[in-house]
């Protein structure tokens, strides 16, 4: 009987943990002498810090200890690190500036963090935090990305704010065509900025032992080796052997949890001042204020067609708000993750994009589930669709007319997408959403006064980050390759070893899928370990969607070693030819025969080498690989919404929300759907009601959820789901990756389908009911 895993909707192993209360999270971490922190941050945006006065907190109860900006500079802790060199349209390195720790000098941000207070217990140290006396000179703050670039500089080294200014495509060829074409849509927009909002919020416990001069770390992280070999070298200037990072269980992370942040970096450097334990978890308020933020783009974007709507060119022009400092990968979102997909899926032949990067007085802003895809997708997708409705022209049929049909293709903005079916997934979608009908649905919404709009959105990205030569070509200051360990025991049951993390994705379970299918052996035979860097080989950990690409993929070519292996042991077993030696569902058998040997058999005979031919085998099973992929991988999909708005009040309504996608070869579809559910509803997030705002003056005006609305169930539909598959074709196990594929498609498709419904051109996001309503009313004006 065929032993298959791959496919099957196997509940999550890990779940049974999280249900009952025996997950363990950062801050469920207790050490002995456990102390706490306490972070004074600045509540201005720009503000050059005076004076900083710790001496009525140090004599406040409990205290421990009140460290400073300056405590840190003379004990020579360096700033925070970007992982990303980008090079500028005149061949310049990107401005760099300073990161600290804790601010030196001036703040920069509302939030920054000004000192940190150490006391007995929590309450201590933020009592004592309200006595630490911070005389500020309040500067002019700049918060708006568009204007930032004439505004006094925050930094030094940039001083009109400017980070960078960086181009990709052929800008000659774009404005030949444009000179040509017979229509050009035009359309100005912002991606509105998102707070990511995890459930658990960063927690940090780190822990120095004298007797080995070492630091452990316990961090909610998204990748324990990246922060370990970063605070090691660039930071703390320690030996990487004498810190262990541990994540353990990670409440949700959507990109936010992969950095560097400097906390992380004041406890551990404090748990040596004070030979304690010192543990920071952050409040909701500190999240909002200080976690990296994402999206935050001003653009304007163009798209040229001939008169039969065959795509001639495409000119994006883009400001994106780095925030206050560089974040650990800041750099690398609105370029080489954002404009390498404004092919999107079709045959445009001529792009150029070029991106100003900019310094503002408010939080930094990175990844964000889809990181730099979303941007993307919101430009392609909202062009095409507008271009359909001016040319009078079916929108789908215009993407059917422009689509991508040969494999693989060279897009002319890097990329070499290896394979894909993007007509399947449409016409999919569209039986799905029965779009035949949905003009009568329209007029039965219209009979009860209200209005109804369909949108599109077909989607690409580029996962399983990345081959390390072309991210090191492109400014990468790291590989980008994974790790997989595969620990066979005496008895014949597996531990897996991993440098991808899981943190809300179920890679207990569809880890163990890939090894037990691969091994015919039950899958409660199988363990997975990730997250502590005492235990795994040097991973790059869990982003862009990589994980089952990747890490899974290094995964299968220890698996692969370890049969490898197996058969030379049932060989001399079985008394046979090595190449004679067939291994099938946990057995390995000489071919043509009835003679076999079982996996357990062979694991017990690698460990108990009795008659065992050690001049030519090695006793034990136990093999890894790193594997470092040859291409990105390309999931994508089509997404068809409908939405009713009611005329007098401007409240939207999804009415319907369906998604097709192609993520290759599926492991486990209940995981992979529930991944869909989630970037769906995040991506509805962001269309209807999140948004993150500043006021003139730098001061959060979005810091709480009363102010910053994720959606509640009310705002999501019940989805409906379905996937088609081309195999990926350069990782074996056809895989491409699903975590940011909703988050990516759906912000376009409803806007689409709100602007559909209300007849009009631009919208900006969210399209809350006053946004809707105003609009409505411009409209009805208009009219008059």
């Amino acid at each position: 009987m065929e032993h298959s895993l791959i496919g099957k909707r196997i509940q999550r192993k890990e779940d049974y943990r999280f249900l009952t209360g025996a997950g363990q999270y950062t801050d469920d971490v207790e050490l002995p002498k456990q102390t706490f922190a306490a972070f004074v941050r600045s509540p201005h945006a720009h503000a050059r810090l005076k004076s900083v006065n710790v001496e009525k907190a140090k004599k406040a109860p409990g205290v421990l200890a009140v460290y400073t900006g300056q405590d840190l500079a003379d004990a020579k802790v360096g700033g925070l690190p970007c992982g990303w060199l980008i090079t500028d349209v005149k061949g310049q390195p990107m401005k760099e500036p300073p990161y600290p720790v804790l601010a030196q000098g001036k703040v920069r941000h509302v939030g920054e963090r000004v000192a940190v207070v150490i006391a007995e217990t929590l309450e201590q140290a933020r009592d004592a935090a309200e006595r630490v006396e911070v005389d500020y000179e309040v500067l002019p703050a700049v918060v708006d990305a568009a204007t930032a670039g004439r505004k006094p500089g925050i930094h030094e080294i940039a001083p009109d704010n400017t980070c960078y200014v960086w181009a990709l495509g052929d800008k000659a060829a774009v404005d030949a065509a444009f000179s040509k074409a017979s229509h050009v849509t035009t359309l100005e927009f912002v991606n509105n900025r998102l707070v990511p909002n995890a459930i658990e919020p960063r927690s940090a416990n780190a822990a120095y032992s004298r007797a080995d001069d070492g630091y452990t770390l316990y961090v909610a992280n998204q990748n324990p080796h990246v922060e370990r070999l970063l605070m090691t070298a660039f930071v703390l200037g320690l030996p990487e052997s004498k810190v262990r990072v541990v994540a353990p269980d990670v409440g949700g992370g959507f990109g936010s949890k992969i950095y560097l942040y400097p906390e992380d970096h004041a406890v551990t450097w404090a748990a040596k001042k004070l030979n304690r334990p010192v543990k920071w978890t952050a409040e909701r308020s500190e999240s909002f204020l200080s976690d990296a933020h994402g999206r935050d783009h001003v653009t304007r974007a163009e798209l040229a067609l001939d008169k039969d709507g065959k795509f001639l060119a495409m000119r994006v022009k883009t400001t994106a708000n780095l925030g206050a400092y560089l974040s650990t990968f800041a750099s690398c979102i609105p370029t080489i993750l954002y404009a390498t997909l404004l092919a999107g899926q079709y045959t445009t032949p001529a792009i150029y994009c070029e991106v100003t990067a900019v310094f503002t007085n408010t939080a930094p802003v990175d990844a964000y589930r889809g990181a730099g895809r979303p941007e993307a997708t919101y430009v392609v997708e909202r062009l095409v669709e507008t271009a359909a409705r001016e040319m009078k022209m079916d929108p789908a049929e215009l993407r059917r007319k422009n689509f991508i049909r040969q494999f693989p293709y060279q897009t002319p903005v890097a990329l070499l997408y290896d394979t894909g079916d993007y007509e399947a997934t449409l016409k999919a979608a569209q039986d799905l959403a029965d779009v035949s009908n949905y003009e009568k649905r329209r007029a039965e919404s219209l009979k009860r006064g209200k209005l109804r709009g369909l949108g599109y959105a077909c989607y690409i990205e580029a996962c399983g980050i990345a081959p390390s030569n072309i991210a090191g070509a492109l400014g990468a200051r790291a590989g980008l390759f994974e790790a997989g360990e595969i620990r066979v025991h005496p008895t014949g049951t597996v531990t897996v070893f991993t440098g991808s993390h899981a943190h809300g994705q179920g890679h207990e379970t569809t880890f163990a899928q890939v090894v037990a299918d691969r091994l015919g052996l039950p899958i409660e035979k199988v363990e997975v370990v990730h997250g502590d860097t005492s235990k795994i080989l040097f991973g790059m950990g869990t982003y862009g969607s990589r994980s089952i690409a990747v890490g899974g993929t290094a995964i299968v070519k220890a698996l692969d070693k370890v049969i490898a292996k197996g058969r030379k042991i049932a060989a001399h077993l079985l008394e046979a030819g090595e190449q004679d030696i067939e291994y099938e569902n946990g057995t390995f058998k000489v071919a043509g025969t009835d003679r076999q040997k079982s996996f357990a058999e062979v694991a017990f005979a690698a460990y108990v080498p009795h008659n065992y031919p050690l001049d030519k085998l090695e006793p034990g099973l136990n093999e890894n690989a790193f594997y470092d992929p040859t291409n990105f991988t390309f999931p994508a999909g089509s997404y068809v919404c409908e939405v009713e708005v009611d005329k007098e009040t401007g409240a939207t309504q999804i009415a319907s929300f369906v998604a097709v996608d192609d993520f290759g070869k599926i492991i486990n579809p209940m995981i992979v759907e529930g991944q869909v559910h989630g970037g769906l509803a995040q991506g509805i997030g962001q269309a209807l009601t999140e948004c993150t705002r500043y006021d003139s003056d730098g001061q959060l005006l979005t810091g709480s959820f009363s102010d910053y609305a994720i959606p509640r169930a009310t705002d999501v539909p019940s989805f409906g789901l379905d996937t088609r598959e081309t195999p990926c074709t350069h990782n074996p196990l056809g895989v491409k990756g699903c975590g940011e594929a909703g988050a990516i498609g759906a912000p376009a498709a409803v806007m689409n389908a709100i602007t559909d419904a209300l007849g009009v051109k631009d919208l900006a996001m969210p399209a809350t009911s006053h946004t809707v309503w105003k609009k409505l009313q411009e409209k009805n004006h208009a009219r008059v």
